[in-house]
């Protein structure tokens, strides 16, 4: 009786092992990137980075966001600044995000933002959350 038990727990462990170990080869990891920025013209090589994440990654190439904070968030308003930076954002595959807050703090007309940028309240809010969620996040 003894023997049999023991067998039949040798039996189960290793079928149950087995099945784990399958479901982790199938399973795949989605990369997702978020990136706090304070300054309009690093746009350029962040979006060079997800370019190069997004062909390394392949399939498991997620979200890519960059979120805009701080003094220099009316650089978002000027077509001269960005009209480049959203088409190789779009073409990238990369959401620029504004943050309210510093909109709001420096007195930025919304109106004159692009309208292919999100924005949300609170930037450095929402870059906590996205890390939360597993973001790979990173502040410039």
């Amino acid at each position: 009786m003894k023997t049999i038990f023991i067998k039949a727990t040798v039996f189960f462990l290793t079928f149950f092992a087995q099945s784990i170990h399958a479901q982790d080869k199938n399973s795949t990891t989605v990369n997702n990137y978020v990136v706090l920025t304070k300054n309009v013209a690093q746009l350029q090589p962040i979006i060079l980075t997800a370019k190069a994440l997004k062909q390394e990654d392949g399939a498991n190439f997620g979200k890519f966001e960059v979120i805009i904070c701080g003094k220099q968030i009316g650089d978002i308003t000027s077509p001269e600044k960005m009209s480049d930076f959203v088409s190789k954002a779009n073409a990238a595959g990369v959401q620029i995000i504004a943050c309210g807050f510093s909109l709001n703090k420096f007195k930025v007309d919304k109106s004159r933002v692009p309208k292919e940028i999100i924005t949300v309240e609170n930037g450095i809010l929402y870059n906590f959350q996205l890390q939360k969620k597993g973001y790979k996040s990173i502040t410039l």
